[in-house]
């Protein structure tokens, strides 16, 4: 049996004791008001967060990859924002991975004892090859999970960077991992439902990674996606007035550079350098690591 009474997200939570007779506005009140904690929590783990998001952005530069490992919600949330990063910056779908404990199907269905199992995050980390390159982020509430200890012993093994995003004080993951990130939430409103409090801050911080980690290489201009993927009418839309809100032109002109070049950074960058040739954007693009603003500084040097 594990001792959950050492875990400090299980621990009761004084302010909703009385959840279960209360109104619905009242229940609603409760939860909102823990929920205001949580990006307080945040707050106080942004140092450590900052150290996981510049070496995420070292692993990207050198062809690495950011591996999240968890199981139940941490699982969820870490495959979540993997999924998410393709069609948001245009990256390969492997350069984001998330692995959850009993793989896609415990996505909607909840797969018993495979979170207790630290053999099946070194087969699941050992499946996609994992290699020094790479960095591995755990997740785990609790900060105890054996599923996501075993894939963080696994990954310093073949010489990974790792880290963790845990919300409970001095856990084992914590330990094990060579940066972690600790979000203290508290004990939740409803005792032990770690999908709360614990999920929001996680979600938040796996906002932060990957969202400071792709501004940092170069795939967002201003605030603006300008390797958002146009997979659908609202994304084609939002690509053309990127383009339109960067470069001041028409839209008919930003329609026909997306068309040209299937590329919101190449469309730009076409209009405002004056360079119709696709292959001198990429070459000066890769040159300055994809950042647009350095691509511009070097064109304007040239010319």
């Amino acid at each position: 049996m594990v001792d959950i009474s050492k875990i400090s997200t299980e621990k009761r939570n004084q302010n909703t004791k009385n959840i279960d007779i209360a109104s619905t506005k009242s229940i609603l009140q409760m939860i909102n008001h823990e929920d205001k904690t949580v990006a307080y929590a945040v707050e106080k783990a942004i140092d450590q967060i900052t150290v996981v998001v510049d070496l995420v952005t070292d692993a990207f530069r050198n062809s690495g990859r950011l591996i999240y490992i968890g199981a139940g919600t941490s699982g969820r949330l870490g495959v979540l924002d993997a999924s998410e990063c393709p069609p948001t910056f245009g990256v390969p779908n492997d350069m984001v991975i998330g692995l959850i404990a009993g793989g896609d199907k415990a996505l909607r269905t909840p797969i018993e004892g495979v979170e207790d199992s630290k053999e099946h995050a070194r087969k699941d980390l050992k499946k996609i090859h994992l290699t020094a390159k790479d960095i591995v982020i755990g997740i785990a509430a609790s900060g105890r999970t054996p599923y996501v200890i075993g894939g963080i012993e696994y990954a310093k093994s073949v010489g990974a960077k790792t880290g963790c995003i845990t919300t409970a004080e001095n856990s084992e993951l914590a330990r094990v991992a060579d940066h972690p990130i600790e979000a203290i939430t508290g004990a939740e409103p409803l005792t032990g439902s770690t999908r709360m409090k614990s999920g929001t801050a996680q979600k938040l911080i796996l906002n932060m990674i990957t969202t400071a980690s792709m501004v940092k290489i170069g795939k967002v201009y201003e605030n603006l996606m300008i390797d958002v993927q146009m997979s659908n009418n609202k994304l084609v839309s939002r690509a053309t007035n990127i383009v339109m809100e960067v470069t001041g032109c028409t839209e008919e002109v930003a329609e026909a550079y997306l068309a040209k070049y299937n590329s919101v950074k190449y469309a730009i960058f076409g209009i405002m350098s004056n360079i119709e040739d696709k292959s001198k954007i990429k070459e000066m693009l890769e040159e300055h690591n994809g950042n647009i603003r350095e691509s511009l500084k070097s064109c304007k040097q040239i010319f």
